[in-house]
């Protein structure tokens, strides 16, 4: 094991030959780093250099692997691959003698649990803030959701997978309870509940069932190691998943907080404990509520204590916000176009980050710059950056390109987590406990129904003996009975209307 990652060679000397080795030091990796550059200028290349790299120093790896090109590192190259000559040809140009072939230790993970293992976290581990910015929440709604996981947190109703939230939200749809809650928690507004009940539909739509629920994943599965020291390559693969962007980028920063709060805090350590490659990285701060961009850059900046080193992976610097740009002390700048003005602001931008090289114009460099090429600064032993280098890249030990299907499954069916995640475990949470309480609740409700019908019917029946027992005692009297009681009620009304006589009478005279 070397205590640094060979990268390529420069012409520091100005004789037209890269005659000096440009390396990573494993020590300062944590510190973070930018691998950016247009399109099809070997971004993907470097990345897969720099994961193999640190994969034979022993560190553990994690990408995610967008356009299917990264596979490629499971498997050693080959002599057969077209590229082959060229290859050979670039390694003896940097001075690499012992250029060989050979492949990363690989595992293969998968959202949607087709080419990799799947992978799954809980709608409560997630939490309400990410969860806001995947849905796109208005800052009303976001209150709402709040509500929500506070309700369950009060009241142990565990939120594992969407249905539980879905659950959750239609039983705080109830006025009584809805009513109730809002003058325990806050507002709850009708309109606000719907909203997330639909956003919860495009979640759906875009795969994110197939996300949250249980088995969750375990950090520790994506920090192995072998058993001859080299580190373990985790592998995304993300060619379906980046057509949901938001479910891709809220994904890969919820792994970041949960290694952010999950390892403990190690200081410097003499090789990163993971390194973390971030592609596509401008997804992460396209449209980012600024509470959730802050809590962006505190990961970035603290997270370095925790032992882990995040690469960020884009076509250009700009893409980033300033604040996490400084956080990134290894550089790696690939070729960027500057057909408009805007495009050349952006070079202009790329070279001014730089320690100055006296040898070239660093801008003009940029826009110049071969596939395979680069401008590299690396930070030193005493954490400065170096002067940037106009560096060609060494070429891969593993397979420049995709692996092939058969390869992937083989790699698949041997990882040492192969059947630990692939089961759906579906134990009991809110959903099933409110459907429990809604079950009982509607039990209850028909039995108070039927209780009310009977006793409804009862006093219809008495009612009915009632009148019956009143007609029986009129037929039971007899005929002198009956003339009596009408001779009496006849002198009650003449006595009546003697006295409204004497009465009225009495009122004329006055």
């Amino acid at each position: 094991m070397t205590d640094s990652i060979f990268i390529g060679g420069a012409d520091a000397n100005g004789t037209g030959h890269p005659d000096v080795a440009q390396e990573l030091l494993l020590k300062i990796a944590n510190r973070h780093g930018l691998v950016a550059g247009a399109t099809g200028t070997g971004k993907t290349v470097t990345l897969q250099i720099l994961a193999q790299g640190f994969s034979d120093a022993g560190v553990p790896v994690f990408c995610a692997d967008v356009k299917g090109d990264l596979s490629g590192i499971c498997v050693p190259g080959s002599e057969k691959h077209p590229l082959h000559p060229k290859l050979v040809s670039r390694a003896e140009k940097i001075g690499l003698a012992d250029y060989s072939y050979s492949g990363a230790p690989t595992i293969f993970w998968d959202l949607f649990g087709e080419k990799g293992h799947p992978v799954r976290t809980t709608i409560a581990e997630m939490g309400p803030l990410l969860l806001s910015r995947l849905m796109g929440l208005t800052d009303a709604q976001e209150g709402v959701l709040n509500i929500a996981f506070e309700y369950a947190d009060d009241n142990g109703l565990a939120l594992l997978d969407l249905k539980d939230l879905r659950k959750l939200l239609a039983h705080m749809g109830d006025k009584e309870i809805r009513d109730e809650l809002s003058k325990e928690y806050g507002n709850i507004a009708s309109a606000s509940l719907g909203a997330l009940q639909r956003n919860l539909l495009v979640m759906e739509r875009e795969g994110a069932e197939h996300f949250f629920g249980e088995p969750a994943l375990e950090l520790p599965d994506m920090m192995r190691t072998t058993t001859d020291g080299r580190g373990v390559v985790s592998v995304l693969d993300s060619t379906r998943l980046i057509n949901s962007p938001k479910l891709y980028s809220t994904f890969l920063l919820w792994l970041l907080s949960e290694l952010f709060e999950q390892l403990p805090e190690v200081g410097d350590p003499d090789k990163p404990k993971l390194v973390f490659f971030f592609d596509e990285a401008h997804l992460l701060f396209d449209d980012t509520p600024s509470a959730l961009l802050q809590k962006i850059e505190q990961v970035v900046r603290l997270i370095r204590s925790k032992g882990v080193g995040v690469f960020f992976v884009t076509q250009n610097p700009r893409d980033l916000p300033e604040s996490v740009l400084a956080q990134l002390g290894n550089r790696f700048q690939h070729a960027l176009r500057a057909y408009t003005p805007a495009e050349r602001k952006g070079v202009r931008a790329a070279s001014d980050s730089f320690r100055p090289n006296p040898a070239f114009d660093t801008e003009e460099v940029i826009t110049t710059l071969g596939v395979g090429e680069a401008l590299v600064s690396t930070l030193d032993a005493k954490g400065a950056p170096s002067i940037v280098q106009h560096t060609i890249v060494r070429p891969p030990a593993s397979r420049l390109g995709p692996a092939e299907d058969a390869e992937r499954k083989k790699i698949i069916s041997e990882s040492p987590v192969a059947g630990k995640y692939e089961g759906v475990v579906d134990r009991e949470s809110a959903y099933e406990i409110l459907e429990a309480k809604e079950a009982k609740a509607t039990k209850e409700a028909e039995r108070l129904a039927k209780e009310e019908e009977k006793a409804a019917k009862e006093l219809e029946k008495k009612k009915a003996r009632t009148k019956k027992t009143s007609s029986s005692r009129s037929r039971r009297m007899s005929p002198l009975q009956k003339a009596g009681n009408q001779a009496a009620r006849s002198a009650a009304r003449e006595a009546t209307r003697y006295i409204l006589r004497g009465i009225l009478g009495s009122m004329k005279r006055r």
